[in-house]
């Protein structure tokens, strides 16, 4: 099993041998979204916040 560290916090996290690229992962840690960005080796990246756009 893979395993990254969270930019956020720096916790371990582990990573099913399926995860690809785009896939969004939640820190167990600190919470916070990732995205996995590339797969050899596997890295990791705050995930971009959505913003809501209330009916604009």
């Amino acid at each position: 099993m893979n395993a990254v560290s969270c930019p956020e916090c720096e916790a371990n996290i582990g990573l099913d041998p399926s995860v690809e690229t785009g896939e969004i992962l939640v820190c167990p840690d600190c919470g916070v979204d990732l995205e996995v960005i590339g797969l050899d080796p596997v890295k990791v990246e705050l995930a971009p916040k959505e913003q809501e756009d209330w009916g604009e």
